[in-house]
């Protein structure tokens, strides 16, 4: 059956596109983009296609149409953890969020170190509706002192490699890997801080934590490891994302990496573009994450980092926690919050309609750039393709993944799908709200 989703604005960052246009989809596969101007209604309607009579038609009127968001970092803890999130409540999250594909991290229990985890967790994730993906470890048991057969891992559907949440301290096993992933053309994607320069992680060193008697965590143990794989970077060739980068200094260290031809990435999460360091003395632990929130200083870099392109990817570091491991002291309690639900409105309200951006440049951060760096063909992007075109799959796109959200009636962060809810932002008012998720063609989430 078709599907026709009509009068929306659609907007894609591949082709530079945003304008109206009705999108035709059968099979998965958007078949017909028809794009509209500003002739009459009846000059419009001559030049569209014959509607069947069986269409399924959605009217989009007031809504963006964007390729289905892609996120690169997220946390499902399954298996192991699932009484903070399993991959059916994670997805499910993802859906309300707008988001089509995900990238699982690899710190399950056990570790994601086997072919056998990997495809678990690519084997539930592929009933879920949406992309579920996932990385292996880089280090066996993150342990930091053996590779794993990433070869084998691969072969078993991982398309990346972290260590997530585990910095790999080992110089020379950090180039191994980097050598090892450029030969089989995979990312790598390292959290960096140094824990000899760490007091108490999750709060960042400086006037705050003073005022809370908290050693905290400097910069300088982000910013050394920043440099420090930068370089290695570079002289192996390898693609290596800096995950949730916080600090204006680091933020320097990736650009000054770019102009010098290393191939690095960088990701920033949302709360790090929207909080400082003050929103501990607001949020307590629903502040506290790995890296922290840092000073108000390193909030502008990162916006101007994301303006200026040395950010590539917009990821939500998406970290459940449950309700009573939260409710602990602030340097007992576990870092990080929840982000699928909130990511696309905290980016329209905080950095579309604030002026720093505009929606091509949102959707390069949230669809486009990641898909490329994991070697995604279809996914982040709007294209007609599919064999009803006569298309090379492999080369012309066309899957059918989208998000249609409304940029222009607030409405007010309440509940969430995920089974946690570790957010400081229930009860502020955004813009953003999804209205429809749309994966492979078939509509996976509704709003209510």
């Amino acid at each position: 059956m078709v599907k026709i989703i009509k009068n929306g604005r659609v907007i894609d960052p591949e082709s530079r596109f945003d304008g109206r246009a009705d999108l035709w989809i059968e099979n998965g596969k958007i078949q017909k983009i028809v794009k509209k101007d500003t002739k009459s209604e009846s000059d419009e309607a001559s030049d569209a296609p014959f509607i069947p009579a069986d269409a399924e038609v959605l009217d989009a009127e007031g809504l963006i149409v964007a390729p289905g968001l892609v996120d690169v970092h997220v946390h499902f803890r399954d298996p192991g953890l699932t009484y903070k999130e399993d991959i059916e409540t994670g997805a499910a999250a993802a859906k309300a969020g707008g988001f089509t594909t995900v990238v699982c991290m690899a710190n399950t229990k056990p570790v994601a170190d086997t072919p056998e985890i990997v495809r678990y967790i690519l084997e539930k994730g592929a009933k879920t509706g949406i992309h579920v993906e996932t990385c292996a470890a880089v280090s066996k048991g993150f342990q930091g002192k053996e590779l794993t057969d990433m070869e084998s891992l691969k072969e078993a559907g991982a398309i990346g490699f972290t260590d997530d949440g585990i910095p790999l301290m080992s110089e020379k096993l950090v180039k191994e890997a980097m050598e090892t992933a450029k030969r089989l053309n995979v990312p790598l994607s390292f959290h960096e801080e140094d824990p000899a320069f760490i007091f108490n992680n999750g709060i960042n060193r400086g006037p705050v934590s003073e005022q809370l008697g908290i050693g905290g965590s400097p910069a300088l143990a982000e910013d050394s490891m920043v440099a420090r794989d930068c370089m290695i970077a570079l002289h192996t060739g390898a693609d290596v994302d800096i995950q949730h980068i916080s600090s204006r200094n680091a933020v320097q260290m990736v650009g000054l990496a770019k102009k010098l031809g290393a191939h690095v990435w960088a990701e920033v999460t949302p709360h790090h573009f929207t909080l400082d360091e003050t929103a501990v003395l607001e949020y307590g632990t629903l502040a506290k994450m790995n890296p922290p929130l840092r000073s108000a200083a390193d909030r502008e870099a990162l916006i101007e980092a994301i303006k200026d392109g040395t950010i590539d990817m917009i990821a939500t570091d998406h970290a459940p926690h449950s309700a009573e491991e939260k409710e602990k002291p602030l340097t007992e309690a576990p870092s990080g919050i929840i982000g699928l639900e909130t990511s696309l409105p905290l980016a329209v309200t905080r950095l579309v309609k604030a002026g720093h951006i505009d929606y091509l440049t949102l959707f390069e951060k949230m669809c486009l750039n990641p898909a490329k760096l994991y070697r995604m063909k279809e996914a982040g992007r709007i294209r007609e393709g599919g064999a009803a075109l006569n298309v090379v799959p492999e080369t012309v796109g066309g899957a059918a993944d989208l998000v249609l959200f409304d940029d222009q009636t607030p409405y007010t962060v309440e509940k969430f799908h995920s089974k946690a809810s570790n957010s400081p932002f229930v009860g502020v008012k955004l813009y953003g709200k999804v209205h429809y998720t749309i994966c492979s063609g078939e509509t996976v989430y509704r709003a209510e």
